[in-house]
């Protein structure tokens, strides 16, 4: 969609004036003051990427951009210079509308200013997809990370093994309760799945908005949904049902030849459907109990020359990154795929904490912060948490993900640039709705988008929340079920 037709869209829509496009003409270009306008321009001097400059005069408005990027969040920045209402669909006649005088120079701090969402524990539908896509390039976000495969589900459709969704995109139950007090099943069978033609309007959708979706395939853990509709994939052979419990599960993939090219199979797939550079291939939380325990795997290892567990994981990380390096593709892992050492041209996403991404970028790796402290939209907003929504423990509230800087002081200054930039995790064990997944993640995601893009020397706490008094308002015209700041939960899910 052209970055005018956005802004033309926006505008009919909340004030019904026509605001026809032109292509310009080369007497506007010579002078684009001739007449009232909006005028959207490329500045080819302008080497910066997502940049825009932004200027309102009484008679004319002009936005001079590096690149479509820039200039699709020039148009989210004026926007929101409008009254809130302009976010409604619905022709205000009773608004004044109206823009303050002012330029606007701006660019972003980071590249990578990603969410990711998990849609294996609970699926959300394709239109919760886009809503959540449109949610992201308000918010001048520009990576959706996309947590497609799980113990607890498989959701994408691969067409040369079906039995991945036929078998492995539905369980029986999810649990009651929270998964420490084991309250046992909900009984409720849970299930879903996004067929390839979905997935190429979604990417197709998002591709409009500046939005690159990263998919995530788990391995070699995580594989439960997946050694359930295929057993062979596993390490006991064993029939295996879809997970209904949350928490880390022993099932790992078995690194057999025949497994990689399974893998590698589905990972074809994939790169037909997600254009973007980065794939991600989970890589974190493998027990590697039925590794250390399985004769077929000591003898693997004996034949690859491998001596330890952690040896073979990055083994196997290897063979995934080598595949997609071959494709022009580049491989991203959770921090635990550092462990028995990283192959070059790998990314680290650091989760745990900040220590991968130190590690990380002082050896040389890019890196994506989100260390679970600061980043992760699953835990508690309050430490009042009778009057929160289950969630699955920690504490993270408004203001700490506001005051995160994702560049830590101990990587070194030659180092720095490797800090690719961060993103905010919603995992979706608790979050069974798409209101509560909102909730959990608003206002939380204005305050990281923030973070993503701001310097660190301009962000003052105190403002941003006056400033999200108003944004709010917008929230509410696009129907968001968001948490306000300071007040107890109050509402169902």
């Amino acid at each position: 969609m052209p970055v005018a037709l956005v802004l033309q869209t926006a505008l009919r829509g909340a004030t019904s004036w026509a605001f026809e496009i032109e292509t310009a003409t080369d007497e506007t270009l010579a002078d684009p003051l001739l007449r009232s306008c909006i005028s959207l321009a490329l500045d080819q001097k302008n080497p910066l990427p997502e940049s825009y400059r932004l200027e309102v005069a009484w008679w004319v408005i002009q936005i001079h951009a590096g690149d479509p990027a820039g200039a699709f969040y020039a148009v989210q920045t004026l926007l929101q210079l409008l009254p809130p209402a302009v976010y409604q669909a619905v022709a205000r006649m009773d608004i004044a509308w109206s823009l303050p005088c002012l330029m606007i120079e701006d660019s972003p701090r980071f590249r990578w200013r990603g969410i990711m969402l998990d849609s294996s524990r609970y699926f959300q539908p394709v239109g919760f997809i886009k809503k959540f896509i449109d949610l992201l390039a308000l918010h001048k976000l520009n990576i959706f990370h996309w947590h497609l495969t799980d113990d607890q589900g498989w959701r994408i459709e691969i067409k040369k093994y079906p039995r991945l969704t036929e078998i492995g995109a539905w369980r029986s139950e999810s649990p009651l309760g929270h998964f420490a007090h084991f309250l046992g099943g909900d009984g409720v069978p849970h299930g879903g799945v996004y067929t390839q033609d979905q997935i190429r309007e979604i990417v197709a959708y998002a591709a409009e908005r500046f939005v690159t979706i990263v998919p995530e395939i788990e391995m070699p853990g995580h594989a439960q949904s997946a050694i359930a509709a295929y057993p062979d994939l596993g390490c006991t052979g064993n029939k295996l049902n879809v997970s209904t419990a949350w928490g880390v599960h022993e099932n790992l993939f078995n690194p057999d030849e025949s497994t990689v090219e399974f893998l590698q199979n589905v990972l074809d797939e994939v790169l037909a459907l997600f254009p973007g550079v980065f794939i991600h291939v989970g890589g974190d939380e493998a027990k590697k109990t039925q590794w250390r325990n399985c004769p077929a795997v000591t003898a693997r290892m004996t034949e690859l020359g491998i001596e330890d567990v952690d040896s073979l994981q990055s083994w196997f990380i290897g063979r995934m990154a080598t595949y997609l390096a071959g494709r022009g593709r580049r491989l991203i892992g959770w921090d635990e795929i550092l462990e028995g050492g990283l192959p070059p041209g790998s990314t680290v996403m650091s989760w745990q904490g900040i220590e991968g991404g130190i590690v990380a970028a002082n050896a040389g790796h890019d890196v994506v912060m989100a260390p679970k402290q600061a980043t992760y939209f699953d835990f508690y907003q309050s430490l009042d948490t009778a009057c929160e929504p289950l969630a699955i423990g920690g504490c993270l509230p408004l203001e700490m993900v506001y005051s995160y800087d994702p560049v830590p002081a101990e990587v070194s200054a030659a180092n720095a640039a490797r800090i690719l930039g961060a993103q905010g995790q919603i995992w979706t064990e608790y979050m069974a709705t798409t209101a509560h997944v909102e909730y959990m993640a608003f206002p939380r995601l204005c305050a990281l988008a923030e973070v993503v893009w701001s310097l660190q020397a301009t962000r003052d706490f105190e403002n941003f929340r006056h400033r999200l008094a108003t944004h709010l308002k917008r929230l509410d015209r696009l129907g968001v079920h968001y948490r306000s700041p300071g007040d107890p939960y109050s509402g169902a899910m």
